[in-house]
């Protein structure tokens, strides 16, 4: 048995997001300043920069997170590789050699209580049910989930839009029904959801962070010419196409 004291409860501290295992804190304002910072600390609570962490209730799932995430647990908490085998161990390594993530993501099992390193970003929780099962995400936003879920590497559509976009040729797609755990470089109330139905999505630049495993993902010219890309000083876009949902943090 385990108690903790002065943590959610405490009246600086505000729950302002829970979904299946993840409850999200966020720090109302930074109590721990010097005279000399004061100012600045004030100022960053009013404009809305907090710290923020996620809770984990092992006791409702398992969770797989981020490499190096983990600040504190208690309770019958254990750590593990989630490795399965020689085979597991292979893809995900090839996979995290592809998309940039961390290849060994440790999953935690038990019944205790689980928190993570606080951060400056905005933590988004996903419910996959709400995306069909199937999600890809932009590069280095994967902070956790829960364990049931599957992760692999998706490829782009055509091999050319990742030279073509300077972005990476493999994305993150987590598969399944349960709750993903994002560090979003916006808030909530600030993302676009673009809901597409057998339509077409053009962006100018990565301000898509998320998007539906149904979508087609390509890089192309914004006109259907050079002449007419250089005309409309655009250049090249990325293009989600097909019937699916895209968040966009529009002030990235």
């Amino acid at each position: 048995m385990y108690q903790i004291k002065n943590f959610m409860e405490n009246d600086d501290v505000k729950v302002i997001d829970s979904l299946g295992a993840f409850s999200v804190v966020e720090y109302q304002r930074d109590l721990s300043v010097m005279p000399e910072t004061a100012m600045e600390a004030f100022y960053a609570s009013q404009m809305n920069v907090r710290k923020r962490q996620v809770v984990c209730d092992v006791s409702k799932s398992n969770v797989t997170v981020q490499a190096g995430a983990m600040q504190w647990m208690v309770g019958n908490v254990k750590a593990t590789t989630g490795i399965k085998g020689v085979g597991d161990l292979f893809g995900k390594a090839v996979r995290g050699s592809v998309t940039g993530e961390s290849a060994i993501k440790p999953e935690y099992t038990g019944d205790g209580t689980l928190v993570l390193e606080p951060t400056y970003q905005h933590i988004l929780l996903l419910d996959l049910s709400k995306w069909n099962g199937s999600v890809v995400l932009d590069d280095g936003l994967f902070l956790a989930c829960e364990s049931s879920l599957k992760h692999k590497a998706v490829m782009r559509s055509n091999l050319s839009s990742a030279a073509a976009g300077n972005e990476g040729l493999f994305n993150l797609g987590i598969q399944g029904n349960g709750i993903v755990c994002l560090e979003s470089p916006c808030p909530k109330e600030e993302l676009v959801e673009v809901t597409l139905d057998k339509d077409v999505l053009k962006v100018d630049g990565n301000f898509a962070i998320a998007w539906s495993g149904s979508l087609e993902f390509t890089v192309e010219r914004s006109g259907k010419s050079l002449l007419g890309s250089a005309a409309s000083g655009e250049g090249l876009v990325n293009v989600y196409r097909g019937t699916g949902k895209v968040l966009l943090a529009p002030v990235r």
